[in-house]
């Protein structure tokens, strides 16, 4: 039977804190701290050799961890400079291959801002670029690897969820990565109720289908927004001013039996709150 699978984005402040010091003791970190999923960061650029790649992947491997990896946030699918759509294929493909030598399966990609044209023309742009990029992923082999593209936090930027499951339907290999934090920033809390969890699944169902649904990708964590820009900065679940809670999906994702693979970006507790989300949802199993 498969199930939900939890991990940090990047290391908390205790990995260093219990002593851990190297990329190679973050599996064993990871088991210690009761979780089974870690996405690897690469969000200021590609900068992990595959050497260092496959050994990381090695001792995930061994751990049982499964491993995401997020792309370079510079990425910019809606660009109106082509050179910097077509940088961002590069970087996507550079991020595919690094993911592919950690073993990874998943990248997430950032979608781009709409700049100072319509929302309208940023995802056309949008579609171009993801089409090209997985054209690009076939031709070198790397068609196995599963592109995500990520929800944004600001309201400026191109990633409502709408929009992201507009590009997913451009190939049934793409996987939406819904990141509730995001939502609710750019909503200036719009998912502080089940029933805006329960229509943020819905729509992903009814646009991709109930395959595609029950292994979404996931962030979650608590972010302090504003009401003219949305995201701020990321918080701890001990926050309890801006949200979101993670109970109402919690309950949902047990409720319509989904697996899918949620990622905490908490700031500097992610790990700790990856744990409490994992336990929360197999106590909520039982």
């Amino acid at each position: 039977m498969n199930n939900a699978i939890f991990g940090p984005a990047g290391n908390s402040e205790s990995f260093a804190k219990m002593g851990y010091k190297t990329s190679l003791d973050i599996p064993q970190y990871l088991v210690e701290m009761g979780l089974d999923a870690y996405e690897y960061q690469c969000g200021r650029g590609v900068k992990i050799s595959e050497e260092s790649a496959k050994k990381f992947g090695e001792a995930s491997k061994a751990n049982k961890i499964k491993l995401s990896l997020h792309a370079p946030y510079y990425i910019s699918l809606s660009s109106t400079e082509k050179e910097k759509r077509d940088n961002s294929i590069n970087y996507i493909v550079d991020s595919a291959k690094a993911a592919d030598a950690m073993g990874a399966t998943r990248i997430i990609v950032h979608s781009g801002s709409c700049s100072k044209i319509t929302r309208e023309q940023a995802l056309e742009l949008a579609k171009d670029t993801i089409l090209r990029s997985l054209q690009t992923l076939d031709d070198m082999g790397l068609s196995h690897i599963t592109v995500c593209p990520e929800t944004m936090g600001k309201i400026n930027q191109l990633g409502t969820l709408e929009e992201v499951i507009e590009l997913c339907k451009l190939d049934e290999r793409l996987i939406p990565c819904i990141d509730f934090g995001h939502l609710n920033s750019r909503t200036l809390g719009g998912m502080s109720k089940p029933e805006h969890f329960e229509n943020a699944l819905n729509l992903v169902e009814n646009g991709l289908g109930s395959n595609r649904l029950k292994v979404f990708h996931s962030h979650f964590s608590k972010i302090e927004y504003t009401t003219s820009g949305g995201e701020k900065c990321h918080l701890t679940f001990d926050d309890t001013i801006y949200g979101p809670d993670f109970e109402p999906l919690c309950d949902l994702i047990v409720k319509k039996n989904l697996t899918p693979t949620i990622i905490c970006e908490s700031a500097g507790t992610q790990a700790e709150d990856a744990k409490y989300m994992k336990e929360l949802y197999w106590s909520m199993l039982k």
